[in-house]
């Protein structure tokens, strides 16, 4: 098994796993042991609209992801199957539940995207022209739907240390908004406009006695964003309304999610008022240091969306969100990820053998 091979299957570690569910569950079993009161499940009414609204629920996680797969499937231009196009969105779920929020899984996702005979210049253009598109859905839409939800209060109260510094959640949510733009205008600039400059400063900057032992990273990055140039130029204007079609499909219907997942145990006056408050929190996530934003999420949620429910459900709701937006990658991809090991390998020696 090669080095980098050796590398990934440690990230897939036990260790790596197994630590965010503690610090997410742990996080989550607080607030319902201190702000649950078990009396609250006694006056919710159960019917046929509750199972009707949590079946939409769910529908909108599969949404989501199938929103990915026919990105995948575009950005590559159908070279993955419907079904490895599956095991690679949950596979990069799952990497991306295992590493910061601002991080993110990108060098995992490359390699997972290789291994799909990908060749991995154009792996690091798919994962890249992702992120952006991803921005992008943020930078575009955000302010439209604070302005439109103007009349609602979609930020908390309480204020957050960050970076050793107290910000209220506008000033965290600009601080997240803030580090979108720079990072799209980044990609940008180095795809579209030009990415030998950005390449060239790269090596400059690290190039400096105290950053010299990062500077071939920063030179496969640059030649990354020279490749991923090359790919992404040219495309279409239909091609790229596609993709982020598709962007706003999977990110739309992540929101809605909490929506119905509500409307199941209570009514709901206004859905713009969540959606508008869940797009604060995730720019707020965004700059979480623990590994998928785990136990700062949960707190997040109880936080910000307490307000829309009765007292004591939030901690509870928070769970179920979690379960079906985070811990539900780490169950699959870890399940996935034994079958994954050994087809894209066996393929890859039976490659060298011939």
């Amino acid at each position: 098994m090669k080095h980098t091979e050796v590398n990934i299957t440690r990230f897939f570690s036990f260790k790596r796993v197994i630590i965010p569910v503690l610090l997410g569950l742990g996080v989550a079993f607080f607030l319902i042991y201190n702000n649950t009161d078990i009396n609250v499940f006694s006056t919710i009414r159960w019917n046929n609209s509750s199972y009707v609204w949590l079946f939409f629920a769910l529908l909108m996680v599969v949404f989501r992801d199938f929103g990915y797969i026919l990105r995948l499937r575009l950005l590559t231009n159908k070279v993955i199957s419907w079904k490895h196009s599956l095991q690679t969105i949950m596979l990069w779920e799952f990497a991306s539940a295992l590493t910061p929020s601002v991080v993110g899984g990108s060098a995992v996702a490359m390699f997972i995207i290789n291994k799909e005979n990908i060749p991995l210049g154009k792996s690091s253009a798919i994962v890249m022209i992702t992120a952006l598109l991803d921005e992008l859905f943020y930078l575009i839409t955000v302010p439209f739907v604070l302005l439109a939800a103007q009349n609602y209060s979609v930020f908390s109260q309480n204020n957050y240390q960050f970076l050793g510094m107290t910000f209220s959640s506008f000033g965290l949510f600009l601080v997240g908004y803030g580090f979108m733009f720079v990072l799209a205008a980044f990609i940008s600039f180095a795809v579209f406009i030009h990415p030998k400059s950005i390449k060239n400063l790269l090596l400059r900057i690290f190039s400096l006695k105290w950053l010299r032992k990062w500077k071939n990273g920063a030179l496969k990055t640059g030649n990354d964003l020279i490749t991923t140039s090359h790919e992404m130029k040219g495309k279409s204007f239909f091609f790229w309304t596609k993709a982020f079609g598709y962007t706003c499909f999977s990110w739309t219907s992540r929101f809605l999610f909490v929506n119905f997942l509500i409307l199941a145990f209570i009514p709901i006056d206004s859905h713009l008022h969540i959606y508008a408050t869940q797009m604060v929190m995730w720019v707020v996530m965004l700059i979480s240091p623990t590994p998928g934003a785990a136990g700062l999420a949960e707190f997040i949620f109880n936080d910000f969306l307490n307000v829309f429910l009765v007292v004591g459900l939030a901690p509870v709701l928070a769970l179920f969100w979690r379960f079906f937006t985070y811990y539900i990658y780490l169950i699959v991809g870890s399940l996935l990820l034994p079958g994954w090991f050994s087809r894209v390998f066996k393929k890859t020696n039976i490659s060298e053998k011939n």
